[in-house]
């Protein structure tokens, strides 16, 4: 990468400034720095956007947004998500070196907080999660449910620690440990699923895999969310968007919610997110959680003493064009007030930073007009100034290139990651096969014998050719093997698509074509729950039916043919119906009517 930018970067020792002295306690260093910053550079701090890998004197790729020269030279920003898939861990960790000069060339020399979302899985969400490239892949948040070992979830999180430290990413925006209680909800993926005890159990391991048995420079900031509690949604949507903007109560489990934050707390968790959705019908103020001073200040502050930094979700302030389509701000519950206005009651609610926003000129002229003091937002400074010298960014901002290859992606990594994707999958139903397939009266369809002519459909032919003869047809074949993934309703735009919401009913020509294929062999249908699904129809067809939460096509396989024994149990309760779920209450967990398969459920082979 070729950047024309000429950066004088200061001398780490220099006299004129003092907060870079080791020696000093930390809370001393935060105040001498504190005193030298102007109203803008305090500003800038505030402001936590998107950015992705290129030139950093050439607008952002990342929704086409400013350069990185003219955010931190200009706008005083020092906080960025990383957006976007990973080439390589050295070509990060590069990037992010010149990033960091660029940073250290500034008057003060503050250096770069980088931040990101979820990139182990097999997510791919611009407003959620990114595909794990380069980075070791594992499955799904629910799945580390379905595996439910808190000494694994902790395992997965120091691997992820040691490959987004090599490549300079300190902050984790995540756990999501919000509890999937609304079946139709479209983040429930990021989820450990519908139970508070085991969220708030996998969620305290979580963040102790990324932060470390001491916070420090070799530790990874976990930012939980989405305080307190995302899941119960009015009908399942999703607070991305006007029409989910209702959280609701029926069941009066507001409570239940906060538990696993709780445990987060207990963990030592450093920053907290809260969700868009605005509660109806409770004590607290109806407007969206990132402007509810009630909850911010007289919940999280005052009740359970957090003052770690609060940073709102994405985009609440100000409109954003995404994928070519005008989306508002999630100002849900103000949306009569103007963006400067905004400002200033999520900063009243008791909040520290405003996530995927980058206007520092409308809080500048908010403390110039008096609008807001200067003490408040030394407030925030201090927090935001304190994780970054607890981080160790102030004393070595920089990584080493050829660490940052050897250490992202690395074999033994990989090789965990794909354990970790086999033990996950989850057998629902395994019927004994007629008499005479196989040759045995009573034998399950799983696992599968060896030498058999496979029919596939979701799975490359070059994979299953390692595991049978691969036919055309499955009237030639002994076994079908189908994978499917969870339905979801179409909506108006890019982004919406992106958030699997809506029915949980598989369309009519996906059961009638499962029902012809299975008509004609004994047919297995694997299906990707990024939610849950109404599965009874596919149960009824299929010989057996696994679940997966993000797994290669391999990892499948190996599971099918006994290569590796399955240890997932169900993360949520499997609804037998839609109307089930459309009586149930959203803000209480297992409330749907005769499930088809419980929270728990999986069975061995």
């Amino acid at each position: 990468m070729t950047d024309p930018i000429t950066i004088d970067r200061p001398a780490a020792e220099s006299a004129d400034r003092p907060w870079l002295d080791t020696s000093l306690p930390l809370i001393e260093r935060v105040e001498l720095l504190l005193a030298e910053m102007t109203v803008e550079e305090k500003a800038g701090l505030f402001f936590h956007t998107m950015i992705s890998l290129g030139e950093l004197d050439e607008r952002n790729p990342a929704f086409d947004m400013p350069s990185a020269l003219e955010y931190l030279r200009e706008r005083h920003m020092t906080h960025f998500n990383l957006f976007g898939p990973a080439p390589s861990g050295g070509e990060i960790a590069q990037w992010h070196n010149q990033l960091q000069e660029l940073a250290a060339s500034t008057r003060l020399g503050i250096p770069v907080t980088l931040s990101s979302d979820p990139r182990h899985s097999f997510s791919e969400n611009p407003g959620a999660a990114i595909l794990a490239g380069a980075f070791s892949q594992w499955p799904e948040t629910l799945g580390l449910a379905a595996i439910g070992d808190e000494d694994l979830v902790e395992r997965f999180a120091d691997i992820a620690r040691q490959e987004y430290t090599a490549v300079g990413l300190r902050v984790a925006l995540h756990p999501q440990i919000d509890l999937a209680s609304e079946p139709r909800w479209a983040r429930q993926v990021a989820t450990f699923g519908e139970d508070a005890e085991l969220t708030a159990r996998l969620g305290a391991a979580y963040i102790r895999g990324f932060q470390g048995a001491s916070f420090g420079p070799g530790s990874v900031s976990t930012m939980t969310k989405h305080f307190p509690g995302g899941g119960p949604q009015k009908d399942g949507e999703d607070p991305h968007f006007a029409y989910g903007r209702e959280q609701i109560y029926p069941g009066g489990q507001f409570e239940l919610h906060m538990k696993p934050f709780e445990a987060a707390f207990e963990a030592g968790t450093r920053q907290i997110m809260p969700y868009y959705g605005m509660p109806m019908g409770t004590e607290y103020e109806e407007v969206g959680f990132g402007f509810n001073q009630s909850v911010i200040t007289g919940l999280l502050r005052e009740r359970f003493g957090f003052d770690g930094v609060v940073c709102t979700d994405w985009g609440l302030i100000t409109d954003a064009e995404i994928f070519g389509q005008h989306h508002p701000a999630r100002a849900w519950g103000v949306e009569h007030l103007s963006p400067s206005q905004r400002l200033i009651k999520v900063l009243d609610a008791g909040a520290d930073q405003f996530g995927g926003e980058a206007c520092p000129e409308l809080l500048v002229e908010l403390v110039r007009g008096g609008a807001i003091s200067e003490e408040r937002l030394d407030v925030s400074a201090r927090r935001l100034l304190r994780e970054k010298f607890a981080l160790g960014l102030f004393d070595n901002p920089y990584v080493d290139v050829e660490t940052a290859d050897a250490t992202v992606g690395r074999a033994d990594f990989r090789a965990a990651g794909e354990a970790a994707q086999r033990a996950s999958i989850t057998v629902l139903a395994n019927r004994t096969l007629k008499t005479g397939w196989a040759n045995a009266a009573a034998t399950p369809a799983l696992p599968l014998r060896g030498g058999l002519k496979l029919y596939v459909e979701g799975i490359t032919a070059d994979v299953a050719a390692e595991y049978g003869t691969i036919v055309k047809t499955p009237g030639e074949a002994d076994i079908a093997v189908l994978r499917l993934a969870a339905p979801f309703e179409e909506r108006a735009t890019v982004f919406e698509n992106f958030f699997h919401a809506g029915s949980l009913e598989f369309a009519p020509e996906v059961l009638a074509h499962v029902t012809d294929v299975a008509a004609t062999v004994p047919t297995v249908v694997d299906v990707m729950l990024d939610r849950p699904a109404i599965l009874e129809p596919i149960v009824d067809a299929a010989v057996a039916v696994t679940a997966n939460w993000g797994a290669s096509s391999a990892a499948l396989l190996d599971v099918l043919t006994g290569a590796a024994a399955p240890h997932g149990r169900l993360p949520f309760d499997l609804p037998r119906s839609m109307a089930a779920v459309e009586a149930s209450h959203p803000d209480v967990p297992f409330d749907t009517a005769d499930p088809l398969f419980r929270f728990g459920h999986g069975l061995t082979l």
